[in-house]
């Protein structure tokens, strides 16, 4: 009787391009061959991951079709093969995890070349030894690599992968892309010279017709906010290279999961390529993008929700949070649906976040939002309004102090870009024959790169105040916008929808404050403070009919926001 054969698969692994154009996965398949041979073993099946990192079993999906096939006992196979330990992964808790579900199905592991066997006494003890330093061993590589791309970054280098939209690759070094370069233009001058936001950028290009040009590595015709906001920050489009602008970092918690984070301090310096747009307008861009204040509108709000005017305005009396617009839905006494209620309730009332707030009364939106229209509406009517509101709008901001500080970095900036060009050329002038040649040559990279690190300093302080006064300027236009709405507030506020009298309110006022019990005469409010200054202390108010006349100076003193 013929005795039947030992069945095994194959798996076969490399982690690089390198090595698929090679004659690595040939080499390992060849020899696993040959030992599957000398032992009379049956190859059931062959599995190969190319260009897969050992990191994790993640990713790999032939080695997880294989774990499934073991897992079904479709070929019912004794053994895997694989050419050497660090081939089946680098990572120790993964290797042990998947030995032990492996062996639970009746498999064990071959190491060929370095002659372990799982199923030996030996065999487990030497895999969980070897395992740990192949990933002490990836580590070392990954920590090298990164050291090698931090040193061609410093030389201004590309540092591989796919080129950003607008360039192309040629020998290495970055090339513009005249078919893509004149997207990234339209997107840096538009954004600098309008007031539209990302998303706006995006319509704009749709709407005129500017599509992206399709990659192999992006197939979406549009340019998304998304991407749009990654080309304004990407220093590469001004003529630099920058290196670690996000980080890997693991998951907490898990074991094999990592995501991407955009890092605040990462190395920028002079590229080899030339740069899309100039340096002063990539600077402009930045200045704006730390400038603006990303408000993004409801996507897809159904046409029945209800907007609520005063929501988070209003604050709860007793423990300050924001009071949050709700519906009730009334019933009659034969269960019928009688009307919605719309009232404003604190958002503690129910255990939120660890907080609790004993306050449980519910104010009638109707009620509130009535008396603070009927405010501002005396308000803006008052005879001396409206010659304040035209001298608050006259009056200039003061941004001397700003533009000292401006003036002073830039003229810091002017002499750091100096002392790096004189670096530079002494650098090119080191005599290679001078036995000091490379200690001299080592402490003048060591001046470049702290230069490079305090020209990175100073640039993005030069940004920063550059923006601080937009956000100055930004802010007096803002006022000068409230106080001609609020001129103009009685004509135009009933004619707009619930969605931009939301917006208005938003604009105008900081908060609300309203009283713990409703007053006798049915009122809650008890005070608005607003964005911006906007009346004297004492500027006096009439008091019309619904409104507490005996409180009036509580009721109606419109808190000032100190700048």
């Amino acid at each position: 009787m013929e005795k039947k054969k030992t069945k095994v698969y194959i798996y076969t692994r490399v982690s690089t391009a390198m090595q698929i154009d090679g004659y690595s996965l040939d080499a390992q398949r060849t020899r696993m061959r040959a030992f599957a041979e000398f032992n009379d073993y049956e190859v059931a099946g062959e599995y190969e991951d190319a260009g897969k990192s050992g990191k994790s079993i993640e990713g790999r999906d032939e080695f997880n079709r294989m774990m499934e096939d073991i897992k079904t006992g479709k070929d019912e196979v004794s053994f895997v093969l694989v050419f050497k330990l660090s081939r089946f992964g680098r990572n120790a808790a993964d290797v042990l995890s998947t030995l032990q579900t492996m062996q639970d199905f009746g498999v064990n592991l071959i190491c060929v070349e370095d002659g372990i066997d799982s199923s030996k006494d030996a065999g487990k003890l030497m895999i969980s030894v070897l395992s740990a330093v192949a990933e002490i061993e990836r580590e070392n590589i990954r920590v090298q690599t990164m050291e090698g791309r931090i040193q061609k970054a410093r030389d201004g280098k590309w540092n591989g992968g796919f080129p950003p939209y607008g360039y192309s690759l040629k020998d290495g070094v970055l090339e513009i892309n005249e078919e893509e370069a004149p997207a990234i233009r339209i997107i840096f001058e538009q954004w600098v010279s309008t007031d539209i936001g990302a998303n706006g950028l995006a319509k704009y290009l749709e709407n005129h017709g500017i599509h992206k040009i399709a990659r192999h590595n992006g197939k979406n015709p549009l340019f998304d906010s998304a991407l749009i906001r990654r080309i304004i920050k990407n220093p590469v489009y001004c003529g630099k290279i920058a290196y670690g602008r996000r980080k890997t970092e693991k998951v907490h918690g898990t074991r094999n999961e990592y995501r991407l984070v955009e890092q605040d301090d990462y190395l920028v310096v002079d590229g080899l390529h030339e740069g899309i747009v100039s340096e002063e307008l990539w600077n402009q861009a930045q200045v704006k993008m730390i400038a603006q204040a990303k408000k993004y509108e409801h996507v897809n709000k159904a046409k029945d929700t209800k907007t609520h005017l005063l929501s988070g305005l209003v604050k709860c009396p007793v423990c300050g949070s924001g009071m949050y617009g709700n519906k009730s839905i009334k019933h009659k006494k034969d269960g019928s649906k009688y009307k919605d209620f719309y009232y404003y309730g604190c958002k503690h009332r129910t255990m939120t976040r660890g907080h609790k707030c004993d306050y449980k009364k519910q104010i009638q939106e109707e009620i509130l939002d009535a008396s603070v229209v009927e405010i501002i509406t005396k308000l803006v009517s008052n005879p001396r309004f409206a010659s304040l509101m035209q001298e608050k709008i006259n009056m200039k901001v003061d941004t001397t102090a700003i533009d000292q500080e401006i003036k002073a970095l830039e003229k810091q900036l002017k002499q750091s870009y100096a002392m790096k060009r004189k670096t530079l050329e002494e650098i090119e002038q080191l005599d290679s024959d001078d036995r000091h040649y490379n200690r001299r040559k080592a402490d003048l990279d060591d001046r470049l790169y702290r230069m490079y690190d305090k020209i990175d300093d100073q640039e993005q302080r030069l940004i920063e105040a550059r923006a601080k006064k937009q956000s100055i300027e930004s802010e007096k236009v803002t006022g000068d916008n409230i106080y001609k709405i609020l001129i103009y507030f009685d004509k135009f506020y009933k004619l707009m929808n619930e969605e931009e009298q939301r917006k208005l309110m938003e604009t105008l006022i900081e908060e609300i404050q309203i009283h713990e019990e409703r007053q006798p005469s049915g009122q809650w409010l008890k005070s608005i403070t607003f964005r911006l200054p906007i009346i004297d202390s004492d500027m006096s108010m009439p008091i019309g009919k619904g409104l507490d006349s005996n409180r009036h100076a509580e009721t109606v003193a419109l808190l000032i926001r100190q700048n």
